[in-house]
């Protein structure tokens, strides 16, 4: 019997997380106005691509598209080689003061991202890089949780291996190059797959500092077309169809990654 409650359970969490999304998706292929009415429907009556038409056609959203896809896999390469880079360092070099200052960089992540746009945008300002994809990629070089991961990750390396290979005549960027980013696959995909998703996802940092519409990601140009086409649902769910499918495509293709990359990356001194 608590098996059967468990699955009963867990079936009906899964139909109330899915139905959202389902009635997007059907709503998207509706034609205009169908998607209005009460009680709401979540089979279409004829299904059309339509909405899909305007959105690429007239809307001009496959450029926003490729807006996104571009910035986020640069922010995600470019975060990847920073962090990884720092993160090993912090787990395996020795300097001076280097648990007081990864003590000092985790407590920063109290501070809320909010309070330090002003700051960095006015950095951005004086650099020229407002209104240039620039100010997107500079703030994503490098955060502290992605450092704090691959840190972690990398304390479980033996001390060893990388030992034997300094003793071979290996230099430290052939040891991180050749030896720790490959050990370190599973929390640098898991990595990847979380700054992909927030870089994609982000709406208000490219709204500060992108002022070309031509220039605008896809979330921004929704959220522009939600005010000029207050009345369209159909539209606004076909725009955000194509918003999740590439999330949910590197989801799938990197979720054997992601969940051991989860699990090992708890590793403690």
């Amino acid at each position: 019997m608590k098996k059967v409650f468990l699955y009963l359970f867990l079936s009906v969490s899964a139909i109330l997380t899915l139905a959202p999304f389902f009635w997007m998706i059907s709503a998207s292929l509706m034609a205009d106005g169908h998607a209005s009415v009460y009680p709401p429907r979540f089979f279409p009556d004829v299904t059309t691509l339509i909405q899909f038409q305007t959105l690429f056609t007239r809307l001009n959203a496959l450029s926003n598209f490729f807006n996104s896809l571009i910035l986020s896999l640069l922010v995600t390469t470019v975060s990847l080689l920073f962090n990884s880079m720092a993160g090993y360092a912090f787990a395996k070099f020795r300097f001076s003061g280097k648990d007081k200052l990864f003590t000092l960089l985790l407590s920063s992540m109290i501070i809320p991202a909010q309070v330090t746009m002003l700051p960095l945008f006015l950095m951005l300002k004086e650099m020229g890089f407002i209104n240039t994809y620039m100010a997107i990629v500079i703030p994503g070089l490098a955060n502290i949780f992605g450092i704090f991961m691959i840190r972690q990750y990398a304390l479980s390396i033996p001390d060893s291996l990388l030992e034997s290979a300094r003793i071979d005549g290996a230099t430290d960027f052939q040891i991180y190059w050749k030896i720790i980013l490959p050990l370190c696959t599973p929390i640098l995909v898991t990595l990847a797959l979380f700054t992909f998703l927030g870089t994609w996802n982000d709406f208000l940092w490219p709204l500060i500092v992108l002022t070309d519409n031509s220039m605008y990601t896809l979330p921004v140009a929704l959220a522009n077309l939600m005010g000029e086409h207050t009345k369209d649902p159909e539209l606004m769910m076909a725009g955000s169809v194509v918003t999740i499918i590439p999330v949910v495509i590197v989801f799938l293709a990197l979720q054997k990654y992601y969940i051991k990359g989860i699990m090992m990356g708890g590793v403690k001194e």
